[in-house]
């Protein structure tokens, strides 16, 4: 059973606060029912976007599960709901879900058979897909790369996934074009449970080398990353926080104009 969305203050955003173990299992209970769902992931990237475009906020709004990616998400949330966080001490980041967190887990969820990666380039593609058969043996998985992604590849995975029929698809194709493709797609793709997961296939291939686990649980992956990866990374960190906030700002006086859209 997935729990109902909750607010996360300031952001005007909600989620679906869940722990890796319970996200497995609602895995499970989606796999079971066999239709098409969407697991997604609020980080500050994705709330500029939700507050900035329509058909983001729709493909958000409309999603099964919407995870809390990112320590603001997590901490804010926590602020507003310090009654559910866990019994045992762990706080808001108990909450905080990473692709990486529930990746490692794939081979516990219920039912599971067939898995589908697709995104990331054909050497990294191809390590991750191996990769997952080990988390995950006795599951079925196969992959597709996503660089140069066009319309032609778009098309080609569409029929791809189609004859592989997989029960879970992990999409890494960087954000917001992996959001792109679902709401683009979504309605004629097969009924499978789809992830999207950013850059995480390179992470699983080992290509892209992972932020120490400790570092996310203090709320500091941003660093890691814009140590590795400057160029890509400065303007999320440095920029972006300041354009969400005259969004946020602005839907304080304009409500009427972002609520209903």
């Amino acid at each position: 059973m997935i729990p109902d969305r909750q607010r996360v203050p300031v952001l005007d955003v909600d989620a679906t606060p869940l722990r890796v173990d319970e996200l497995i299992n609602a895995m499970g209970g989606l796999i079971a029912a066999g239709t098409t769902a969407t697991v997604l992931g609020h980080n500050l990237h994705s709330i500029t976007l939700f507050h900035s475009c329509p058909e983001f906020r729709s493909l958000y709004r409309d999603s099964s599960i919407v995870l809390l990616d990112g320590a603001p998400v997590a901490l804010l949330w926590g602020l507003a709901h310090r009654k559910q966080l866990h019994p045992l001490g762990q706080g808001a980041m108990a909450y905080r879900l990473g692709s990486m967190d529930w990746i490692p887990d794939l081979g516990k969820v219920p039912g599971l058979q067939r898995v589908a990666v697709v995104g990331a380039g054909r050497e990294a593609n191809t390590k991750a897909v191996m990769r997952l058969r080990s988390i995950a043996p006795g599951v079925t998985v196969d992959g597709m790369p996503g660089e140069d992604w066009d319309g032609a590849t778009e098309a080609a995975v569409v029929n791809w996934l189609s004859d592989f029929r997989p029960q879970l698809v992990l999409l890494g194709l960087g954000m917001p074009l992996q959001e792109a493709v679902l709401q683009r797609r979504l309605a004629e793709l097969p009924p499978a449970v789809y992830c999207a997961v950013g850059g995480a296939i390179e992470q699983v291939a080992g290509v892209q080398k992972l932020a120490p686990r400790w570092l996310g649980r203090l709320g500091l992956e941003w660093a890691w990353r814009l140590l590795l990866h400057p160029g890509r990374v400065a303007y999320r960190v440095f920029v972006e926080p300041w354009k969400l906030a005259g969004l946020l700002i602005r839907r304080r006086f304009q409500p009427s104009k972002t609520e209903g859209q």
